[in-house]
């Protein structure tokens, strides 16, 4: 049976996700569409699913009965509400990160999920789904030992005026926040922000870089380094110390050309095309859990952990030098 799809929010990704639900991968087709912006999904629904009703807003989607699962891209401080409607509606949803713009929002979704009795949500943090990952994650619990450093990076070429400083935890080290505690399978206890000399290209109401100090409940020291106008390119690096040796993120494959005296590969420069594998899989991932009525991959919990970290760097973000606590609640049997 095809599991019919509704995806609420027909901007850059939404749009994505439906190609790929309608044309890259299996067992799905989008079957209604709803955004806000309705010249956006009248364009979205002609483009990419010609026969998806359009509905009048998320929450009617959600509880339609030509709809056996949801997938909201919408903006980010909607996802909540939309989430919330599917729980409600007892069907399974994909939520692109951030799962709610706050801890509290959250931890609204958590308790509804374990009420509900039985997981419906996934997060859309794909980088758990990346190859190199997957194969840094082997290394790491099987080859250097105990795990006692992290050195990583996240950086842009650039970024737009409406990025602020405190989208830079928000929006980009999110995903180191939960992929490096999928790595480590460890929690956070504390968060420090410092930042080190300006870039002249960084524009008046962004602080770039900036880097982010991380302490794991078992001691582990973690550095990231956040620099969105780095210039050169999209670049993700993670360098794991272990007691025995360490191991390092595989950069993408690229072709290695000597010429002009050069030594040199391309470097990436979209965020899209470097985890582009990683957001089929993830998606594929969904529509074979949601065809058994559930969800798989990062939980409602993860994106609460998330949440609950990435207020702590704001918060040392507006406090330099200074050590945030991180503490959580006691993890509901439903995630263990």
């Amino acid at each position: 049976m095809t599991l019919r799809i509704g995806v609420i929010g027909t901007g850059a990704i939404g749009r994505d996700h439906m190609r790929r639900i309608n044309q890259t991968l299996s067992g799905a087709k989008v079957t209604a569409v709803s955004d806000v912006n309705i010249e956006s999904v009248r364009t979205a629904r002609a483009d990419l699913a010609p026969e998806a009703e359009v509905v009048g807003s998320g929450e009617e989607l959600a509880a339609s009965a030509g709809v056996d699962a949801v997938v909201v891209t919408s903006w980010g401080a909607t996802h909540e509400q939309y989430v919330l409607a599917a729980i409600a509606a007892g069907k399974p949803v994909f939520c692109e990160k951030p799962l709610s713009t706050t801890a509290a929002g959250a931890g609204r979704i958590v308790e509804a999920e374990t009420a509900f009795g039985r997981r419906l949500v996934q997060v859309g943090f794909m980088r758990r789904y990346d190859a190199g990952y997957r194969m840094l994650k082997a290394v790491v619990e099987n080859e250097i030992g105990r795990p006692l450093m992290v050195h990583a990076a996240h950086r842009n070429p650039s970024v737009p005026e409406q990025y602020i400083t405190p989208m830079a935890i928000q929006d980009t080290l999110i995903h180191e926040i939960d992929v490096l505690r999928w790595l480590l399978d460890d929690d956070y206890v504390s968060a420090q922000v410092i930042s080190p000399r300006r870039t002249r290209h960084a524009h008046a109401r962004v602080e770039d870089p900036q880097i982010v100090l991380l302490e794991t409940k078992s001691g582990i020291r973690i550095d990231v380094e956040i620099f969105v106008n780095c210039r050169y390119g999209y670049d993700i690096q993670c360098q794991v110390v272990g007691e025995e040796g360490l191991a390092s993120l595989p950069d993408p494959m690229a072709v290695v050309m000597r010429k002009d005296a050069k030594l040199q590969s391309a470097i990436m420069t979209d965020w899209k095309d470097r985890f582009i594998d990683s957001y089929d899989l993830e998606l594929q991932d969904f529509i074979k859990a949601a065809a058994r009525g559930t969800a798989s991959g990062p939980t409602a919990w993860d994106g609460y952990v998330a949440a609950v970290s990435s207020d702590a760097c704001v918060e040392a973000q507006s406090q330099p030098g200074s050590i945030v606590p991180i503490s959580l609640p006691a993890r509901p049997a439903l995630y263990n």
